[in-house]
């Protein structure tokens, strides 16, 4: 355990280390606020103990840097004289606990023992909660809610004998993983799995896509090609946004479901084969088919087996979940050491809607974790999504990482004149501000602004 004490009174610094020497833990002190954010940073303290009044500084400015760069930082607040102004003040910012000086042996070795315990606590939390995302994991799809647990339950009894499946679900939510899951619980887990996504193939090509061609068959096929359905014969295909086929294809879908035989482009001999077919739609084919859109025997042969895939604000008790698992993967991918989500970027995250399913809190994830400064993301990480339940202009728009990136910049730097709190307000320090704004364009804007820190009158 590692004790953090930032105060300017060498005498109480000298008192903390006499006691803690006794209790095992590590104990680091500085007398310079700003050295004490950098060891914050560096060392990563359970507990932090913060001189409230210090000269030239405002301690509530010192304990919100503590919290954004780590927020698991117990930090209590040392104030000279009894003023319920400042500890009012102190508990409203995040403080652990409020304490008058001269501060005894006995309550710093208590304060201690429970940060310990709390410590103690989180590490058996964090343990238990990489257990429930391997428990609640079925071959990558990962929930606990009862839908998704029903939907386990549906994989597990269809994998072993289906020969057609239909996944029903909204864009992002998870149906190529389901088909995924369903191969690899099959009896031909070891055979080939073939997608089609056929909203991104032309419609002209579906056909030489599906079935293959005969050299010559059209301009430029120069040779023979196997199509997808030859090249997994053995094995499983599947077909994603089934509902964008055409109807003459969709009737030699059938042929394929109804003989096992494909015919390619071209030629006027059957090949048999022998596949699988998981088909995957966002569409509502019973509507099509009633519109004619749809070919209704085609329908029923693919909705031999329907599952339905929940949409993510449907199962709302995932998300913990889900961004715990999404957090360890992108730590991993971006060589990142984030502990985890503060708790009001937590509610941010479970009263947004989520229109794009799991596929869009993986990539907010992704995006956050991309460019987080500190230990912990808050909800400046995640300004993409707070701007739309704010109902900002233009904010469902997608933007890149790099755009992203530039429009919280400009908006901090509307927000105040000053550069220190425009550093906070991003969460990053003001060397990496600086080049923030060298590397979008902003200088102009930035040389006009007045980098004095503000103090407060009287």
């Amino acid at each position: 355990m590692t004790v953090l004490a930032i105060d300017d009174d060498s005498e109480a610094l000298e008192a903390y280390r006499a006691t803690l020497s006794e209790m095992g833990v590590s104990f680091e002190s500085t007398s310079d606020p700003g050295r004490g954010i950098d060891l914050v940073r560096d060392l990563g303290p359970e507990l932090v103990l913060l001189q409230w009044h210090m000269p030239n500084v405002q301690g509530v400015e010192v304990l919100r840097s503590i919290h954004n760069l780590d927020m698991r930082a117990q930090v209590a607040v040392i104030y000279d004289q009894e003023s319920v102004e400042s500890v009012a003040e102190a508990i409203q910012e995040g403080a652990a606990k409020c304490i008058s000086k001269p501060v005894s042996p006995q309550k710093l070795r208590a304060l201690v023992e429970q940060v310990r315990e709390l410590a103690q606590r989180r590490a058996q939390s964090a343990k238990l909660e990489k257990e429930l995302i391997q428990l609640f994991n079925l071959e990558g799809m990962i929930g606990r809610s009862p839908r998704m647990l029903e939907l386990f339950d549906l994989v597990r009894r269809v994998s072993p004998h289906f020969r057609t499946a239909l996944i029903l679900g909204e864009t992002g939510s998870g149906k190529e993983l389901v088909a995924r899951a369903l191969h690899k619980m099959s009896p031909r887990q070891n055979r080939a799995f073939a997608v089609c996504n056929c909203a991104a193939v032309m419609e002209t090509l579906f056909e030489s896509e599906l079935f293959g061609h005969r050299k010559g068959a059209f301009t430029g096929a120069h040779e023979d090609r196997a199509g997808i359905i030859e090249t997994a014969d053995g094995g499983i295909v599947f077909l994603d946004e089934v509902g964008e086929l055409n109807p003459a294809v969709q009737s030699k879908l059938l042929r394929v479901i109804q003989n096992q035989e494909i015919q390619r482009v071209g030629s006027s001999k059957p090949q048999h084969v022998d596949v699988l077919l998981i088909a995957a739609t966002s569409r509502n084919l019973e509507r099509e088919v009633k519109r004619g859109q749809f070919r209704a025997d085609l329908f029923f042969r693919l909705n031999m087996i329907e599952i339905p895939v929940p949409a993510l604000r449907e199962r709302v008790e995932d998300i913990p979940l889900l961004y715990r698992y999404f957090l360890e993967k992108f730590n991993q991918q971006y060589g990142k050491e984030i502990q985890g989500i503060s708790r009001r970027a937590q509610d941010l995250m479970l009263t947004y809607p989520w229109p794009g399913n799991v596929r869009e809190l993986e990539n907010t994830m992704g995006r956050a974790c991309m460019l987080a400064q500190g230990s912990f993301l808050d909800v400046h990480d995640f300004t993409t999504i707070s701007e739309r339940i704010a109902g900002v202009p233009g904010g469902n728009a997608p933007c890149s990482l790099e755009e992203a990136e530039r429009a919280a910049v400009i908006r901090a730097l509307d927000s105040t004149p000053n550069k220190s709190q425009v550093a906070r307000v991003l969460g990053v320090s003001r060397p990496r501000l600086y080049r923030l704004i060298e590397k979008h364009g902003l200088t102009a804007k930035a040389g006009r602004d007045d980098d004095r820190e503000t103090v407060p009158e009287g």
